[in-house]
C-alpha cells in the first residue's frame, strides 16, 4: 500500500477535492438525514474561491487524494474546516495527520485553533479530543442539529 504524503493543495487539485468533499460529506448527510449540509451544496466555483483564500492541505496515497483540510486565519485563531477523508480510507489515521499538519502550517501565526462538528459525529469529536481540543460550547442550529465547538491553545 502506498504511503500517505501530506502537502499543499495545488490549483489542479480542485476537481478531485470537490469529489472527495462530496463523498466524505454524504456519510455525514446520512447521519443527520440532511442532504443540504454546506459542504454538499457548495459549488465548484465557491470551492475554488475558498482554496484561493484559505490554507489548504491534502493527503495523497499514490496519485489519489484521500484526505484534505482547510484553515483560515482569523486574527490569531486558525479556524479549521472541511477536514475530509475518503470513506474507504477512514480509520487509518489520515484525519489525525491532516489535523497536525494544518496546525504546523500555521506555526508562528496562530495562538489558538478552533473547529466545530455536529453533535452526532462521535468519531470526529473523539479525534479532536485526542488531539487536545476541548469543547467550548454547543450551538443549536435546528431541533435535530447541534454544532459542537472546540478549541485548542497553541
Amino acid at each position: 500500500m502506498d504511503e500517505i504524503v501530506i502537502g499543499p493543495v495545488e490549483p489542479d487539485d480542485a476537481g478531485e477535492l470537490f469529489t472527495l468533499q462530496l463523498a466524505a460529506y454524504v456519510v455525514e448527510a446520512q447521519t443527520y438525514d440532511d442532504p443540504h449540509l454546506p459542504p454538499l451544496t457548495q459549488s465548484f466555483e465557491e470551492l475554488i474561491a475558498e482554496l484561493d483564500d484559505d490554507l489548504a492541505l491534502k493527503a495523497t496515497r499514490g496519485h489519489r487524494i484521500v484526505g484534505a483540510v482547510r484553515g483560515r486565519m482569523d486574527g490569531t485563531v486558525l479556524r479549521i474546516g472541511r477536514l475530509t477523508v475518503a470513506p474507504d480510507q477512514q480509520g487509518l489515521g489520515i484525519g489525525s495527520r491532516l489535523l497536525v499538519a494544518i496546525e504546523e502550517a500555521a506555526e508562528g501565526r496562530a495562538e489558538w485553533f478552533a473547529l466545530f462538528t455536529g453533535h452526532l459525529s462521535k468519531a470526529n469529536i473523539r479525534l479532536y479530543e485526542r488531539r487536545g481540543y476541548e469543547e467550548t460550547h454547543r450551538e443549536q442550529i435546528r431541533p435535530d442539529l447541534t454544532l459542537v465547538h472546540l478549541t485548542k491553545e497553541h
